[in-house]
């Protein structure tokens, strides 16, 4: 039994509303927005699951000290939190400013200069792509501290789940609030039960269980640095990755947006603060410090609860935020390269919109490019975070030094504290830069350094390719030629069968002058095919091409570029092709249409089209 083309069409149609849900229509885009709950899940959880790692990270940094150095982690994390404070007021700001979204790339161009603008953006796309990495490799760690079984497999797992999430997202970003609300308010409750009990357990008990956790630290207590401090929290820092996240999307929310946006900011910030200095704090008073097989939070969640099902509720908990985190960047990623699509900066297809009105190119382009990230560095948390923070804290402050600009020329009335704020968060954030770049240079940090001028200068190509084409399509001082055209077909034959039958037929509705060309390598099978031809078509001049060296494409071509040698000749080169009735069955045969096609691609004043005969078996 044969399956038709149109049959086809609509198994593969069936298949993608099963996977993807069926095709909304323009008309449904404010329907599918996001309430404050919805959009904390999609948007917030990048920073709300930055506990999972951040507080590990400084200690992994502080460690190097010796003991001595372990009372450092809760003011970082507090020096952190007052970072976070700033940022929070003043993309508050930029919300209410830009409510089209687009975030530090609408706004550093704006004000800064195109050039701003697109360091901002290359900042923004590097650190997303970071994000959705370090957030599944940091979920599989927190996963194979529960169940070391799962070491072996975690690249795998980690792949998985990052395209488990492309498929999540295809899916509309309504669906992806909903699936993802529960998961959010799940992790934060479990959290703060988590820090509750820890406190209480050591009101009560003290930290005796302190002695076994620190067990493998270095006593001594050496020299605490400046350096060293300043490194630890750099490392910390990756706590703040995500938190410009609303401020792009603010287009994702519900009426009114801007005021939707910013309450949602808002409460990121208090929840993350919350968890931050509370799961810092137990680490401290615990004693916890980092371990090759086992997670900071994992530690302190056997301290608390032990080995009883509220410790694989925190874990499993974490594992959720931390994939949820990484929905983050496939938020985030496929708007601003939207964003730059339509500036024509990047491939404009990543502007499309898909059937479920996402931005579909850019969610798939953020899964393979995380999944070749996290390929390489073998799904390694701690191979992943020197590479963090630096992109996105450029943009934080691109982005507040543009807002600066902004108020200075709006001069509104409340502008001097407005630009106020703005200049103290990019002053800040300046800083925190300047401290992550010099502290990570030699662990991972130059490559970053050295991927964004890398990614202005594929910007600009880009750019200049749409202004290039642009211009070469205008109409502007365009006028259509007095001297008539010569219109040639060409037909390249095989052989004499169905297909090249139905080829003569329909060339000979194009133009009066017909020509077919067979490439010989072999002068028997010529002659051979002359006497057919002229047999089964007579009326159409068959020229043969020899071949010594048995190619086809090549001299074809030469034939074909002595037919086009007069300016006025236009040449059509139709192509007999035969059309299997299964897939597989292409396989079979040289696809030598397919090279025609390729390679004519390249050649003035040539069309090409494919006429198909369908085999039936």
């Amino acid at each position: 039994m044969t399956v038709s083309a149109e049959s086809r069409s609509g198994i593969w149609s069936g298949l993608g509303q099963f996977l993807l849900g069926q095709r909304l229509p323009s008309s449904h885009e404010l329907k599918e927005r996001l309430s404050n709950l919805g959009g904390l899940a999609v948007l917030a959880s990048d920073p709300l699951s930055s506990v999972a790692y951040a507080t590990e990270e400084m200690l992994l940094v502080l460690v190097l000290a010796g003991t001595g150095a372990l009372n450092w982690p809760v003011p970082l994390s507090l020096a952190i939190i007052g970072l976070l404070a700033i940022l929070t007021i003043s993309y508050r700001q930029t919300i209410r400013a830009y409510p089209q979204g687009g975030g530090a790339y609408n706004v550093a161009r704006e004000n800064l200069g195109t050039k701003a603008g697109l360091v901002a953006a290359s900042g923004l796309l590097i650190d997303y792509v970071l994000t959705a990495a370090v957030s599944v490799t940091a979920a599989v760690a927190a996963l194979t501290s529960a169940f070391p079984v799962l070491a072996p497999v975690k690249v795998s797992i980690a792949i998985t789940v990052l395209f488990f999430l492309m498929a999540v997202n295809l899916r509309g970003i309504k669906t992806t609030g909903r699936l993802f609300t529960v998961p959010t308010l799940f992790f934060v409750a479990i959290m703060v039960g988590l820090i509750l009990a820890g406190v209480g357990r050591f009101v009560l008990f003290g930290s005796a269980t302190g002695g076994e956790t620190s067990a493998t630290v270095n006593n001594a207590v050496s020299a605490v640095t400046i350096f060293l401090l300043l490194r630890a929290f750099a490392a910390g820092c990756a706590a703040l990755t995500g938190v410009e996240a609303i401020a792009n999307s603010v287009r994702i929310f519900r009426p009114p947006e801007t005021r939707n946006a910013a309450r949602t900011m808002l409460w990121m910030a208090i929840v993350m603060a919350v968890l931050f200095v509370g799961v810092t704090y137990l680490a401290h008073q615990f004693h916890i410090v980092p371990r090759p097989n086992e997670t900071v939070v994992s530690q302190i969640a056997r301290v608390v609860f032990e080995d009883t099902p509220l410790y694989y509720a925190v874990q499993i908990a974490t594992v959720l935020i931390l994939v949820l985190a990484a929905n983050t960047a496939f938020s985030g990623f496929p708007r601003v390269a939207s964003v730059l699509g339509q500036d024509g900066y990047v491939p404009r297809q990543l502007s499309d919109t898909g059937r479920r009105l996402v931005f579909s190119n850019g969610i798939v382009l953020l899964a393979v490019l995380a999944g070749v990230l996290v390929f390489v560095v073998g799904a390694s948390v701690h191979d992943l975070i020197p590479l963090y923070a630096v992109g996105v804290f450029l943009s934080f402050t691109l982005s507040q030094a543009g807002m600066v600009l902004h108020w200075h020329r709006l001069k509104g009335q409340t502008w001097l504290r407005s630009a106020f704020v703005n200049g103290l968060g990019a002053c800040v954030t300046a800083t925190a830069l300047l401290i992550i770049a010099i502290t990570k240079f030699t662990h991972g940090a130059w490559l970053i350094i050295l991927l964004v001028p890398t990614a202005l200068y594929i910007f600009n190509r880009i750019h200049r390719h749409y202004e290039m084409v642009a211009e070469q399509l205008s109409l502007e001082g365009f006028s259509t030629p007095d001297t008539p055209m010569k219109h040639t077909v060409v037909i390249p034959v095989s052989g004499v069968h169905r297909a090249t039958l139905e080829a003569v037929a329909y060339a000979k509705a194009l133009s009066a002058d017909v020509r077919a060309v067979y490439v010989a390598a072999d002068e028997a099978a010529a002659e051979e095919l002359r006497a057919k031809w002229r047999h089964y078509v007579p009326d159409i001049p068959l020229e043969v091409v020899q071949s010594p060296y048995r190619l086809v494409v090549s001299p074809f071509l030469r034939y074909l570029d002595q037919v086009r040698s007069d300016e006025r000749q236009l040449v059509t080169v139709v192509i007999p092709e035969f059309v299997p009735v299964h897939l597989w069955q292409m396989l079979l045969h040289s696809q030598s249409a397919w090279m025609f096609r390729v390679a004519l691609l390249f050649r003035r004043r040539v069309a090409f089209t494919s006429v198909h005969h369908h085999l039936t078996r």
